[in-house]
């Protein structure tokens, strides 16, 4: 159990560092479409004067009959609007997102050690860990530019991202936190033949002469 709970706690930085160098380093904006500067102010100023709280909108609205005319004119956005804004800079995201980062390596933990015994060795082990952090990835990332149509560049960025950040905690804690082949193999002890309880032999049964 330590040994689990320890080897969640460096999935967990190892999520933390692969995210913040993927998400944060020189490849951040590589998922985004570029706007200029009057650009960005025009549509910051619309947003400022129509969007009346933080939330998720989408735009034009399709819940009226109107509106779903609208949309199927396009264009089209959903935007994930924060009314107040935030710095670039800001830290004080980094402990709420590193305890979920936490979680998520305590629940992959969790799902390992149910292999310990049936999948042994670590090449199956990463296999299984890979192949999760695909499906996972996938369903979270590309499932937008398919169901909504929205741009398929940003959702393989972040899809990549995701998987790559599942992949290194779950390798990593297949590797060095969970038991090896000959920790799991428990060897057969052999049967001593002294210790083989001898089978009485029974006397055939005579037939009787009538």
């Amino acid at each position: 159990m330590f040994k689990l709970a320890f080897g969640s706690f460096a999935a967990a930085i190892a999520m933390f560092l692969t995210g913040f160098v993927y998400f944060a380093g020189p490849l951040a904006m590589v998922g985004y479409a570029d706007a200029n500067e009057t650009q960005s102010a025009a549509v910051q100023t619309a947003l400022a004067a129509n969007l009346p709280a933080t939330g998720t909108y989408l735009v034009p609205n399709p819940s009226s009959k109107e509106g779903t005319t609208l949309f199927g004119k396009g264009p089209v956005a959903t935007v994930n609007y924060n009314s107040n804004g935030f710095s670039v800079e800001s830290m004080d995201a980094l402990v709420p997102g590193f305890l979920l980062y936490l979680a998520v390596a305590v629940l992959m933990a969790g799902a390992l050690s149910q292999l310990d015994r049936r999948v042994p060795d670590f090449r199956s082990r990463a296999i299984v860990v890979v192949c999760f952090a695909l499906a996972s990835s996938a369903l979270m990332a590309l499932g937008d530019p398919i169901w909504r149509h929205y741009d398929w560049t940003y959702a393989i960025f972040d899809f990549v991202g995701n998987a790559l950040m599942l992949s290194v905690a779950g390798l990593i804690l297949a590797r060095w936190f969970m038991p090896t082949k000959a920790e799991v193999m428990v060897p057969s002890t052999p049967q001593k033949v002294e210790d083989i309880t001898p089978v009485e032999e029974v006397p055939p049964v005579s037939g009787t002469s009538l």
